[in-house]
């Protein structure tokens, strides 16, 4: 039995199991078994044969990619917000390959990624779909977690000394035993796990895998142009959700503001001495940096000579404020770096 059989038979095996107490073990050890082959599936082929691929050189201030169904307007949108050109037309997978594009916003240069439409059961082989819910799974499938957080549980293989289970928190999900039943699919015997918070089976096996990737997602619900208010008022008020009609080029100032919400972008200015800030240059640094980043950003040299810096912006109680490498600095903040 091929790797698709044994994961098409434990997923029915699993949805014709009830969730109750008494099989909580074996459903436990069902799901440590799909992670488990779904993961041999997803690995590289040992091939010689080579196919394209769609890997992009990296540029830019951040990155963001176009996933979705074929034929729901991502070529549309991306040739609608960047200077970039990607085919698009009425039938499905009009796009083969990845086509890169570069969003220009608040002076920073994003990359826009227009990616091949995935279909449902992409991760299996084959299928079709256009719901949020199939492309989820999708994701969910090859490892990608979406508006998540990483699991707060401590793991780490020993070389000996058996499973050393302990929890900071009532469990209601889990139990040493079930613990101990996932980690020996695994062929792990000896390991120290401890759980910071009530956790279930599944994130155990993300912890475990080590191989996922937690992203922010926004959901852009395009071609509103085309249904009721009621029902874009409806997915407006969606989580993580925004609604556009690039047809009618209609919110999609409020979708570039939400994309950067999401990557949690700010822009900082500089300034010289005795001049004023330089507002046409700024630069496009992460959430929660410091003036010791800003300081590598302006020049890799500067952090070795750094005496102080000056301060004018909402970080500061008061403007300017004479400030170290630790503070932490704000969007739109001016920042002068005095010198040894």
């Amino acid at each position: 039995m091929g790797i698709l059989e044994k994961i098409a038979e434990i997923e029915r095996e699993i949805s014709r199991t009830q969730k109750n107490k008494a099989t909580e073990y074996h459903l436990g050890l069902l799901k440590a078994k799909l992670a488990k082959y779904r993961s041999q599936l997803l690995e590289p082929s040992k091939s010689k044969e080579k196919g394209e691929g769609f890997d992009v050189l990296k540029s830019g201030d951040a990155r963001v990619a176009l996933i979705g169904f074929p034929s729901v307007g991502k070529s549309t949108l991306l040739n609608t917000v960047t200077r970039t050109h990607s085919e698009s037309a009425s039938y499905e997978f009009t796009t083969l390959t990845c086509i890169p594009g570069v969003i220009e916003y608040k002076g920073a240069n994003i990359q826009l990624l227009d990616l091949p439409g995935i279909i449902e059961g992409a991760a299996q082989g084959k299928g079709r779909g256009r719901q949020r819910e199939l492309l989820e799974k999708e994701l969910e499938s090859v490892g990608i977690r979406l508006n998540k957080r990483r699991p707060n549980i401590y793991f780490k293989e020993k070389k000996t000394g058996g499973l050393s289970f302990n929890s900071m928190c009532t469990l209601t999900k889990l139990d040493e035993k079930l613990v101990q039943m996932v980690l020996h699919e695994y062929r792990i015997f000896n390991a120290e796990v401890l759980f910071r918070e009530d956790s279930t089976t599944d994130e155990l096996i993300d912890v475990i895998l080590k191989n996922r990737v937690y992203l922010p997602c926004l959901y852009v619900y395009n071609k509103i142009d085309q249904i009721s208010l009621e029902e874009v008022d409806k997915l407006a008020r969606q989580p993580n959700s925004v609604v556009v009609s690039c047809n009618m080029k209609l919110n999609l100032d409020y979708m570039l503001e939400r994309i950067w919400d999401y990557l949690a972008l700010i822009q900082v200015y500089t300034k010289k001495r005795g001049e004023p800030p330089d507002f046409k240059d700024g630069l496009i640094l992460r959430r929660n940096t410091t003036i010791e980043h800003v300081c590598h950003m302006i020049h890799r040299t500067l952090v070795g000579q750094f005496k102080y810096a000056l301060v004018w912006g909402t970080s500061t109680k008061y403007s300017p404020q004479r400030v170290g490498l630790n503070h932490v600095v704000h969007h739109e903040d001016v920042v002068q770096v005095i010198k040894k």
